[in-house]
């Protein structure tokens, strides 16, 4: 079987509920991260497994969305990892060159995954700014609507 098969594994509910909330703090912008960490209380205490650090990931693609894959470029891309004081262990990746924002995204992935209080965190934190983003997705979408041009044709010499 080759690498870029199709087939997939079912994903874990566990793994997909990260996937999901690590999407989420990659896409919100850094002040609302700092938002809702300032109103983290007690602030977490947590050490740097891997500092911010700004690199560059392959971005590759399919023809058609399912031909072939092929390397489509390059991208900017911020990673970090930090531990908590207990030990939980956070990795933040995000688009372009904020370190503050994948520093962020790390702390709140490592918070995320404590099973005492990762789902209040999740159901102040993530559900708020999801509902944002998918506001904004949504105004984006209407606005790019409302621009749209219908072609269609038009049969000549009818008789």
């Amino acid at each position: 079987m080759k690498p870029d098969s199709d087939m997939k594994a079912p994903m874990d509910p566990a793994d997909r509920a990260r996937k999901n909330w690590m999407g989420v703090l990659a896409r919100t912008g850094t002040d609302s991260l700092e938002a809702a960490y300032a109103r983290l209380d007690p602030e977490p205490r947590f050490e740097h497994l891997r500092p911010p650090e700004v690199g560059m990931a392959l971005v590759r693609a399919r023809a058609e969305a399912r031909g072939e894959r092929f390397n489509l470029g390059e991208m900017t891309l911020c990673r970090c990892t930090v531990r908590l004081a207990d030990g939980s262990v956070g990795h933040g990746f995000v688009a372009g060159r904020d370190k503050r924002h994948a520093e962020l995204a790390a702390l709140f992935d490592a918070l995320l995954q404590d099973p005492d209080s990762g789902p209040a965190l999740h159901k102040t934190v993530i559900d708020p700014l999801a509902a944002s983003l998918a506001q904004a997705r949504r105004a984006r979408a209407d606005k790019t609507a409302a621009t749209r041009v219908n072609f269609f044709t038009m049969v000549r010499g009818q008789d």
